[in-house]
């Protein structure tokens, strides 16, 4: 009889209380501060990053090794035949990597890791559908083999003050640079399917970027049924007018203001972040 055990990391901005209803492991990356490293979302919330952002900017490291060995060891403990794994984009990190090689010292588990391809609630939602199928009842072999279909029904957008965290960490691959900043150009950043930014558009000003996201969002609608998570980057006014713009368009089947951009990106991103993870309604 098989059981199938589901992990994730912390990038995929699910919330501690949603992983527990959901029975989902959670690996949590690790933000490094000069005076100490604290677990994401366990020991250093959201909204201590952002206020600490003001006085420093940390640096972020995958889940720890042992980390995924404790998850791994308790599972097997608890009586699970299979896992999967779905995991923050491997462009942006090395858990993927981290991950596979871990399971390899699990022989008696069958294990699926699988590459989101993107981050914070795309990945999420992808997440809890595969979380639902579970419930469900659905084999491992069928789980895995929908897995792809789920990367393809979902897309990201989100919009940011200022490219100055993405710059730091290195993270701004193909979106723009200093010289929009300098027009007040905000641009409107995607991830393609390789699991890499781009930037979709670019608007002035940030009540322009609601706009230019609705704008986008109404663009899906027009093609079927969708779903939409808001993602809040410590920028609460431009998620309540994201939210108010479209909860009521046709086609929404569900529109919900997700909470806050976790530490594990939020450094890399900085305050003033809003976004919309869009996924496909069969």
């Amino acid at each position: 009889m098989e059981k199938v055990a589901l992990i994730t990391d912390s990038a995929s901005d699910i919330s501690i209380e949603i992983l527990e209803e959901n029975n989902i492991k959670m690996l949590p990356f690790k933000i490094l501060y000069s005076d100490g490293e604290f677990e994401d979302r366990i020991e250093i919330s959201p909204e201590m990053m952002y206020k600490r952002l003001k006085t420093e900017i940390p640096k972020t490291s995958l889940p720890s090794i042992e980390k995924i060995n404790n998850v791994f060891r308790g599972i097997v403990e608890e009586g699970y035949t299979h896992v999967i794994v779905i995991t923050i984009s491997a462009a942006f990190s090395g858990t993927y990597n981290a991950v596979r090689l871990v399971s390899e010292n699990f022989p008696e588990l069958e294990t699926h890791v699988f590459d989101s391809k993107t981050l914070t609630m795309a990945e999420g939602a992808m997440v809890l559908e595969t979380a639902e199928l579970i419930k469900e009842g659905k084999s491992f072999n069928t789980i895995v083999n929908i897995l792809p279909t789920l990367r393809e029904k979902i897309d990201l957008f989100f919009t940011i003050d200022t490219l100055e965290y993405l710059q730091k960490g290195g993270r701004i691959g193909k979106v723009a640079g200093t010289v929009g900043e300098l027009l007040n150009l905000k641009p409107i950043i995607t991830v393609a399917n390789d699991g890499t930014y781009r930037t979709a558009a670019k608007v002035r000003g940030s009540k322009q970027s609601v706009s230019k996201l609705t704008e986008i969002f109404k663009s899906y609608l027009e093609k079927g049924k969708y779903k939409a998570w808001i993602l809040d980057g410590h920028g609460l006014d431009k998620v309540e007018s994201l939210y108010e713009s479209i909860k009521d368009l046709p086609n929404v089947v569900e529109c919900t203001i997700t909470g806050t951009i976790g530490p594990a990106l939020g450094v890399n991103t900085g305050p003033g972040l809003v976004g919309l993870a869009i996924e496909k309604v069969d």
